[in-house]
């Protein structure tokens, strides 16, 4: 493996069309010029279409394989995908934290896919409270923001720092802006604007733009530029094509 590219880690669901999951993170990854690892937490029986079946792998077995690789690579930054639980996202954070606890953490906080299958119900907010310090940004769309956060979409953006790490609320859901992201610090929101290229939905678009967040924090790009960045790679994968798969590249 080369020396010169930092090594990234997607901890997420399988998807056999790839345009989803750790084949679409591997994949953003390589275009990033990062060396991609990937850690399986589901796999599924789906196409860019349709969503038939998950079955969800054994955290024990999760956990193995963060171990592993830990204990043999730096790793700089992990993008995280679906989980069925807090209590796996929790522990799998604090097997990373312990090891590693310079390495940064995107969250991409799937609750549901494209085609409408529930993956993961947030029940218990002070749990999440927590877990939320343990990352460094998540990549909530507006549907799982309010699932996340209840009437703060109502507040106006305001943010009160009472959320425990970095929020990039995505546009694609946003019928009064479309295509502007806005990314909340502690004490600042940043928007970015979309440009004027012909853009078409794509099945797993959360998840490449994720995963180009983590390839830019694993090469030192601060937070904000890491964002900047990745919108614009995504931009590129959604112009691509007119279909639900795109294609990748810089």
């Amino acid at each position: 493996m080369s020396q010169n590219r930092p090594f990234v880690l997607s901890i997420a669901g399988f998807d056999p069309s790839g345009g989803a999951g750790i084949l679409a993170d591997i994949k953003t990854f390589e275009q990033h010029q990062v060396t991609g690892f990937a850690i399986v937490t589901a796999n599924t029986i789906q196409t860019e279409n349709e969503f038939h079946a998950i079955e969800w792998i054994e955290l024990s077995f999760v956990l193995r394989s963060v171990e592993t690789l830990f204990q043999n690579y730096k790793i700089s930054a992990v993008k995280i995908g679906i989980i069925p639980s807090l209590h796996y996202l929790n522990r799998i954070l604090t097997t990373i934290k312990l090891l590693s606890p310079t390495t940064q953490i995107v969250w991409d906080p799937v609750l549901k896919s494209s085609t409408k299958f529930e993956f993961t119900k947030i029940e218990d907010q002070l749990n999440l409270d927590k877990i939320l310090s343990k990352i460094d940004l998540i990549t909530p769309n507006y549907n799982e923001m309010e699932h996340l956060f209840p009437g703060f979409l109502e507040n106006k953006f305001l943010l009160e720092n009472e959320i425990e790490t970095c929020i990039l609320l995505k546009g694609g859901h946003n019928t009064a802006s479309i295509g502007t992201d806005r990314l909340f610090l502690k004490n600042e929101i940043i928007n970015f604007l979309p440009s004027e290229k012909k853009c078409f939905e794509k099945h797993g678009s959360g998840c490449v733009l994720s995963s180009s967040i983590t390839a830019n924090l694993a090469l030192n790009q601060p937070i904000p530029e890491a964002c900047k960045n990745a919108k614009i790679y995504i931009e590129k994968y959604l112009s691509s094509t007119s279909t639900l798969i795109g294609y990748h590249y810089v």
